[in-house]
């Protein structure tokens, strides 16, 4: 009874399902018919009437072809209108679609690291290519909304977690643009509603994990989303401030960038979390690892000091491409060239950690305003420069000329992985030949 249940559903009136399924059997029946026919004609059988054989074989051919024809057709229509609730937002041919969802399905595996409003821009052109994205995202965050909801509930701060999410998802959804809304006053003032939506979901599925699935699961989204690990875990910085005679050391991310000094180093609070095992297992099965961009030491050096993430980079065999930023952040990188950020990371997580380094060498000044200084490329010789790769390329934004293009950017990568690829390839043909 419930079998035929579920078909008397699909025939329902107004499925447009009926009118197809008919038309179908139609087409099938032609071609049959046709086939039944010049096979008999064949054995000098006469199906119906006495034609010359040659007129036979037309009738056949005609017969066969209309059929063929209305089983083509009724599939199409039949696949369109089943297909239709699963593709509200896709536009475009059912076979573009489905060609396009299995190329990505086929992509590269790849893993993202960072956070902060650097990462997004990689996730969003990425996504285009390949749906085996990770992006591993940093929990360190004690400000806004994040660390009210930190502070309030105990649980990881969600927005960094929440905006790789989204930018992951349909950029069109309406629950995506809803997911990103930001209340602008009473008692919810400046929480969007992403974070209380995770901090909800971690509170009914009882575990941060359970929750990002579940989030993932109600955007689509292409690829997924976890944190470096799952522990409580604070930033700690010595800053050398003007007018002070020694560094000073500040904790909590947020307070940081704030004090408006140079910071001389990073650390973790408590030093030894633990890497969420799912991160590590990410960045070992990855063909490519992009770190960056983003804020280097409050967004990306947050995730390689998180105990087992630096050795999963060395022991992966990712190619590895640090992102440098396109300009300069304010108390953070004053002065930085690509080198120095370079450096920057060879300080806290020592070398071995990247294979190539990608940065801008645009520097437009229209839409770019005052406050924009843009990171210079590595100086001439710089010892760097015997150790990685380093590419420069037009990675600016038309609009806003500080930040990234998603489509540049993940063109370069890609440029760039395909070129390792195509290397490792041969280097290891030479080696078997040798």
């Amino acid at each position: 009874m419930r079998k035929f249940g579920t078909l008397s559903a699909w025939l329902t009136v107004g499925m447009g399902i009926k009118r197809w399924l008919v038309l179908l059997i139609v087409g099938v029946a032609l071609v049959g018919f046709g086939i039944t026919h010049a096979v008999l004609n064949t054995l000098g059988l006469h199906f119906i009437i006495d034609l010359p054989l040659f007129a036979e074989i037309i009738f056949s051919g005609v017969i066969i072809s209309v059929g063929f024809s209305l089983v083509i057709f009724s599939v199409v229509k039949l696949s369109r209108n089943i297909l239709a609730p699963y593709r509200q937002n896709k536009q475009g041919r059912v076979a573009d679609i489905v060609y396009a969802h299995r190329s990505r399905q086929k992509g590269i595996k790849m893993v993202a690291i960072g956070g902060g409003t650097g990462l997004p821009s990689v996730l969003r052109g990425l996504k285009e290519y390949t749906s085996n994205i990770t992006a591993v995202v940093t929990v360190a965050d004690d400000g806004g909304s994040s660390g009210r909801l930190r502070r309030e509930l105990g649980i990881l701060p969600p927005g960094d977690l929440r905006n790789n999410i989204a930018a992951l998802a349909d950029d069109e959804s309406l629950m995506t643009r809803l997911f990103q809304y930001r209340f602008d006053g009473g008692d919810l003032g400046g929480h969007a509603f992403g974070n209380l939506f995770i901090s909800a979901l971690a509170g009914v599925t009882g575990s941060i994990e359970s929750a990002l699935i579940e989030t993932e699961r109600v955007l689509n989204i292409t690829g997924r989303v976890i944190p470096a690990t799952l522990d409580d875990v604070h930033l700690s910085a010595s800053v050398c401030i003007p007018g002070k005679s020694q560094p000073v050391h500040i904790i909590g991310e947020s307070k940081i960038t704030e004090a408006g000094g140079v910071i001389q180093e990073i650390s973790l609070i408590p030093p030894n979390v633990a890497a969420y095992d799912e991160s590590v297992q990410a960045i070992l099965d990855a063909g490519l690892v992009v770190i960056g961009p983003g804020s280097l030491f409050t967004s990306i050096l947050p995730n390689l000091l998180v105990k087992g993430i630096a050795e999963a980079l060395r022991a992966s065999n990712a190619y590895v491409v640090y992102v440098c930023n396109v300009a300069m952040q304010p108390g953070e990188t004053d002065s930085f060239t690509v080198a120095e950020h370079v450096s920057a990371l060879e300080r806290h997580v020592g070398r071995g950690v990247i294979q190539a380094v990608l940065a801008n060498n645009a520097y437009p000044r229209a839409n770019a305003g005052s406050n924009t200084n843009y990171v210079q490329p590595v100086p001439e010789h710089h010892d760097i420069l015997k150790r990685y790769e380093v590419r420069y390329a037009d990675l600016t934004d038309d609009q806003r000329p500080w930040r990234h293009d998603p489509q540049k950017l993940v063109a370069a990568i890609l440029e760039m992985s395909q070129e390792e690829r195509i290397g490792s390839s041969h280097a290891k043909e030479a080696v078997t030949e040798y």
